[in-house]
């Protein structure tokens, strides 16, 4: 428990965390992957590489210092942390490793005259109580996943039963349990987390489930990253038959129970999560649905055709479909053949004048949204320009999160 004067020693410390945050966890980062070795494929390296994992450890240490004081205010992040950790099955043992790593970062990067040994008792108090708030929230999530109907605890094995390739770069694999037992529901927006072994190197990594649950198999879609280890690994080197060990579903970005308008608005391969997602809404039959694509071309749009076929059975749906580029006219049918029949209903970036034309009242729908940073961020500013409540407007990022400004 912390004393107050741990307390006002912790918030003493926010304008550092402000200014040279980054580089407290970058240097964190780099003690822990270079001393515990074993711990390495719980981080994506790509993720690592650019920042971006950094960048959102600094922001959660920040942001747990300044709310130090009101620790419900920390909901949402604790969340976000949480359902991360579920995914990946981080465990209980792998927690005093971050702690020994993040207290000596924090000593050998701002000095002996800044880290003195009352600063890093402090500090060592404070990460034990974050430290104890979410491993009691992962063992709760992990009882609950392995308690549930079809449930299971750990890896679980299933068998890729069908690949299907959606697009020049997106590839989708079903997945069926290997022991033939029940099946785990989970609710649309979720993702997996998935371990393989490259080479003798193991690699955890997380994919959205994007198809509705139909109580028997999973499907994931995979991008073909230019420099992904798993996403090149599960392209070329797992065919039909394969087996792959997956973690129970996890994630919070789920859609929510509404018959307000349904407004899902995805870019590149943020379409997964929302293919879900509008599947089970429709499927609902209460409530209209808005699904909104921009893709790079026709030639890596995937699942044009799987919106065709909703257009025809479906009368609550309005989809449009923007291309960025126009030199690549044909689109790739789920047979994969190319066809010319999709045309678009843009060319170019998103605009704010296709959403006020595309989108409800903007009083009375819910928005979910995902994609690359810069996109998500212009549309979070669009939908705010619109009137749409922040309550309503709601995102996810594939990897670490980051600030939207």
């Amino acid at each position: 428990m912390l004393t107050d004067s741990q307390r006002d020693i912790i918030k003493a410390t926010v304008p550092l965390l402000e200014s040279g945050g980054e580089a407290l966890t970058r240097y964190f980062y780099k003690l822990m992957l270079d001393g515990y070795p074993h711990v390495r494929p719980l981080f994506n390296q790509t993720h690592q590489a650019s920042g971006s994992q950094q960048r959102a450890l600094a922001n959660a240490v920040l942001t747990y210092a300044r709310n130090i004081d009101h620790l419900e205010a920390l909901g949402p992040l604790a969340t976000r942390i949480v359902s991360k950790h579920v995914a990946l099955q981080i465990q209980p043992e792998h927690y005093p490793i971050v702690g020994t790593c993040l207290l000596r970062a924090i000593r050998e990067v701002l000095g002996p005259d800044v880290a003195t040994d009352a600063v890093i008792e402090a500090w060592g108090v404070a990460y034990q109580q974050l430290a104890d708030m979410l491993m009691s929230a992962e063992r709760q999530a992990y009882d609950a996943l392995a308690s549930a109907p079809g449930g299971w605890r750990g890896e679980r094995a299933f068998r890729v039963v069908r690949k299907v390739k959606e697009s020049e770069e997106i590839s989708s694999f079903y997945l069926e349990p290997l022991d033939g037992g029940a099946l785990l529901d989970f609710a649309p927006g979720q993702y997996i987390g998935l371990r393989l072994n490259v080479n003798g190197e193991e690699l955890r990594r997380n994919y959205s489930l994007s198809a509705a649950p139909n109580g028997h198999s999973y499907r994931i879609s995979v991008k073909r990253e230019p420099n992904g280890v798993a996403s090149n690994y599960l392209h070329d080197e797992v065919p039909e038959a394969s087996v792959l060990q997956l973690f129970p579903p996890a994630g919070e970005f789920t859609l929510r129970d509404s018959d307000r308008p349904l407004v899902l608005i995805s870019g590149g391969v943020g379409i997964t999560p929302t293919l879900a997602m509008a599947q089970a809404a429709l499927d609902g039959n209460k409530r209209d649905v808005v699904f909104i694509h921009y893709a790079r071309n026709a030639l890596v749009h995937a699942f044009a055709d799987v919106l065709k076929a909703w257009h025809a059975r479906f009368p609550r749906l309005k989809s449009y479909v923007v291309y960025e580029e126009t030199e690549a006219r044909g689109a790739l049918a789920s047979d994969g053949q190319v066809t010319n029949e999709h045309v678009p209903d843009g060319v170019g970036r998103p605009t704010l004048e296709q959403l006020r034309q595309w989108l409800p009242p903007a009083d009375d729908l819910d928005a979910y949204f995902l994609g690359p940073k810069p996109f998500m961020a212009f549309i979070k500013r669009s939908l705010h320009e619109l009137g749409v409540p922040e309550e309503r407007s709601r995102y996810e990022f594939f990897g670490p999160a980051e600030a939207l400004n």
